[in-house]
C-alpha cells in the first residue's frame, strides 16, 4: 500500500513532488525506509563507508507534480538586511 506526501524540494529547482513514504510500523527498518550497513577496510580494519538497503516497505520513486516559479529579480533581496546608520554595518546594542 502506498503512503503518497507531498514534499517541496529546492534542488535543482523548487518544485512539488508526489513521493511514497516508509510505513512507520515496519519491524525491519522501524520506519525509516531502509538499513545502513558500515563496512570497513579489509586491510587496515577501519572504517570505510556506509550503504544503504531499501526495504521492501518503502519504493524510493518520486514525481515531479508541478515546478514552481522562480521570483522576479525585483522581488529578491539585494542587501544583507544590516542598518546602514550603525558601526561596521550592524548595531551591537540592545533593541530596548
Amino acid at each position: 500500500m502506498l503512503r503518497l506526501r507531498i514534499w517541496l524540494t529546492a534542488l535543482p529547482r523548487n518544485a512539488l513532488i508526489l513521493t511514497d513514504t516508509p510505513r512507520p510500523d515496519c519491524r525491519t527498518c522501524e520506519g525509516v525506509g531502509g538499513i545502513e550497513h558500515d563496512y570497513g577496510d579489509y586491510e587496515t580494519g577501519e572504517w570505510a563507508g556506509t550503504e544503504w538497503e531499501f526495504c521492501s516497505c518503502w519504493t524510493p520513486w518520486a514525481v515531479t507534480l508541478l515546478p514552481l516559479p522562480r521570483r522576479p529579480r525585483w522581488l529578491r533581496r539585494r542587501d544583507s538586511a544590516r542598518d546602514p546608520w550603525a558601526p561596521v554595518g550592524y548595531s551591537d546594542e540592545p533593541p530596548f
